[in-house]
């Protein structure tokens, strides 16, 4: 029994990180982490990422990112369809309700 825990354990974990990586993360949120868990950005890349957003506001679309010292054309279409751009949330403007 025990020879068989190990090999299924292992398989869990693999479902649970493929179910993971299946959401694309958003470039406007993202940490350190989480950016160098992206194939080809290691911790200089996903700094230059954050210091981006620093400097110049939120990406307003996924292409932005190609404007990120570091990251061409070629790097872009690799992490296209693991990023995302989400609208930020903002609050109604008082007096108003949200539900209009």
């Amino acid at each position: 029994m025990l020879k068989f825990a190990h090999p299924l354990l292992m398989a869990l974990c693999l479902n649970a990180s493929l179910a993971l990586a299946a959401e694309p993360l958003d470039l406007n949120t993202a940490t350190a982490a989480q950016l160098e868990s992206l194939h080809g950005i290691g911790p200089a890349k996903a700094q230059a990422i954050i210091d981006y957003r620093s400097k110049h506001g939120p990406f307003q679309k996924v292409e932005d990112l190609e404007k990120v010292d570091g990251i061409g054309a070629k790097m872009m279409e690799k992490l296209k369809p693991m990023v995302t751009v989400k609208a930020p949330s903002t609050p109604a403007a008082p007096g108003t309700s949200a539900k209009q």
